[in-house]
């Protein structure tokens, strides 16, 4: 073998095993087929805590009935709703608006008697309803009224029963018959303030009424 076919056989050779290392070609459509790593998920910051209002205890909440309240038809345990009819403000800043509504219950309810004993009512706020929907227990201090004596116009029917039975009685029979009349028209007068009942307490719907916080609220 002459020394030229050596040469074209070992340059075939040559060829022959570069191509066998050379490793297969990446084009640029298998760079964009390949999927790309998933990127890390970065962690979320915490959402910044909500602001804490306190109301604190001896807030006044000046309410407007939304249902009646009546000594003589109100019983304890009855609840009855309203709405605030003036706004909460704290160092300037309105935390409960005007017809928030609240919610409360008869504590104690008392009709007038007739011989005795003056109407009365006690009444505390127990919960509210925020503007987002959101409802929260309250305590107030009891609210308490009592109707207004009726000595006065106890006195004037007996007064004026007398008086009309003294007037009656002289006619019939003199002066003994003036003192006889008074006692009986006296006596007609008591039985009037016996048989009528003293006054009651009504709240009709948008009565105002003021109430104290008992304990603090957050909100």
């Amino acid at each position: 073998m002459n020394r030229n076919l050596q040469g074209v056989i070992a340059g075939f050779l040559l060829l022959t095993l570069a191509g066998c290392n050379r490793g297969p070609s990446t084009t640029s459509a298998d760079s964009v087929n390949k999927a790309a790593p998933p990127e890390e998920s970065q962690p979320q910051p915490p959402p910044a805590p909500k602001a804490v209002t306190t109301i604190p205890e001896g807030t006044k909440l000046r309410v407007s009935l939304i249902d009646p309240v009546n000594s003589d038809k109100n019983h304890p345990g009855d609840r009855f709703a309203a709405s605030l009819a003036e706004p909460v403000v704290l160092d300037g800043k309105i935390v409960l608006t005007k017809g928030t509504k609240v919610y409360g219950r008869v504590i104690d309810a008392k009709g007038s008697g007739r011989v005795k004993g003056r109407a009365s009512v006690q009444l505390q706020l127990t919960a509210m309803t925020l503007e987002d929907g959101k409802s929260m227990g309250i305590s107030t201090k009891t609210y308490s009224d009592v109707a207004p004596a009726t000595k006065k116009r106890d006195a004037a029917i007996i007064g004026g029963g007398a008086g009309i039975g003294a007037a009656i009685g002289a006619l019939a029979g003199g002066g003994k018959g003036a003192l006889i009349g008074a006692a009986v028209g006296g006596g007609a007068g008591t039985g009037t303030v016996l048989a009528t009942k003293g006054k009651e307490i009504h709240y009709p719907r948008e009565t105002r009424l003021q109430f104290t916080l008992a304990k603090p609220i957050e909100i």
